[in-house]
């Protein structure tokens, strides 16, 4: 049974830093595709960051240059550094892991004030 549990959320002011953790049970999270995506109020799921099952990752365009995706194959968690942080990035943000089918955690909240 594959668990992702995403931790670091909170309220941040702009220009300010957030480092979310994803920690994944039940397969591995250093070898299989899987993403962060987020969620603002009244808007649709988006993807944040992709990394492919080769290990390509994909930004978009919003968070490029301004976040980063990282995992640790010890601690099987993925993390997502978040600098710069603006108003916009406000919502609920969620780890997937794709492994014959998505799997995606509970989602921890990031609000950016202005």
């Amino acid at each position: 049974q594959v668990q992702l549990v995403e931790s670091g959320g909170g309220l941040v002011q702009a220009g300010g830093s957030l480092r979310l953790s994803c920690a994944a049970s039940g397969r591995s999270i250093s070898i299989n595709p899987m993403g962060w995506y987020r969620q603002a109020p009244g808007k649709e799921r988006e993807l944040v960051v992709g990394i492919t099952l080769g290990g390509r990752t994909n930004y978009a365009d919003a968070v490029k240059g301004r976040f980063t995706i990282s995992r640790d194959n010890a601690k099987n968690t993925a993390y997502l550094q978040m600098n710069s942080l603006k108003p916009e990035d406000t919502g609920v943000y969620y780890c997937a892991l794709f492994v014959g089918g998505a799997y995606w955690g509970q989602g921890t909240q990031v609000t950016v004030s202005s």
